[in-house]
């Protein structure tokens, strides 16, 4: 999952980030309202975190430019200011959820990861593909009910593909939310990390669309 952090706070940035990180996100930071405003227009997240109070252009603005030019990625706003009327503007902007400062970093990754399940159109902590199954909540994978080890970008291609398991995925959107801009963001990378899954999970798992994509079997 691809996250957004838009805090003009180096430090509570940082430690966003590192929290999303921890819970499986590829997280990005930005501290500007323009730029974010950019980014979120322009850029493919499964999540943004955005703070109200920013330099140059204010989380509420930004927020209804998104909405305004059909932007739909899940937003969660962050504000020291939790005064009801301030949470009835953020909602009626666009927000799909609140969360006022302070607060603990656990709350923000459970709101996160229910926010994207819901984005999804399936709720549940646990999600289910067939004989596969991923905890969302642990990060743990399981296959007909035996755990299976996994690295962080392995996970995070399972759980996309298990968010989006109604569809067939293009190679180009999996790798924009495996990678983001990193500059391993190659068709040949993406096709390494699912021959190892292939390799863990055996056949019948993942499967491919040639010229569409890869879906989970049984799903797409």
């Amino acid at each position: 999952m691809r996250a957004l952090v838009v805090e003009d706070d180096p430090r509570i940035a940082a430690d966003l980030a590192a929290a999303l990180g921890g819970a499986g996100f590829l997280t990005e930071i930005c501290s500007d309202g323009e730029e974010a405003w950019f980014r979120g227009d322009t850029e493919e997240y499964d999540l943004i975190v955005l703070d109200l109070g920013l330099p140059g252009l204010d989380g509420l603005s930004v927020l209804k430019r998104w909405r305004a030019g059909g932007q739909a990625v899940p937003v969660l706003i962050l504000t020291a200011r939790g005064t009801w009327q301030e949470r009835v503007a953020g909602i009626e902007a666009g927000a799909d959820d609140y969360l006022p400062k302070p607060f603990r970093m656990e709350e923000l990754v459970a709101r996160a990861r229910a926010l994207i399940r819901r984005a999804a159109g399936h709720p549940a902590a646990v999600q289910q593909a067939g004989v596969l199954s991923l905890d969302t909540n642990r990060m743990t994978v399981a296959l007909a009910g035996a755990p299976v080890p996994v690295t962080a970008l392995e996970y995070r291609l399972l759980s996309y593909l298990a968010l989006n398991r109604d569809r067939v995925v293009p190679p180009s959107e999996l790798l924009e939310h495996l990678y983001g801009d990193d500059d391993a963001r190659e068709a040949n990378a993406l096709e390494a990390v699912v021959a190892r899954l292939r390799r863990k999970l055996g056949k019948g798992v993942i499967g491919t669309r040639r010229g569409f994509g890869y879906f989970l079997e049984g799903e797409a």
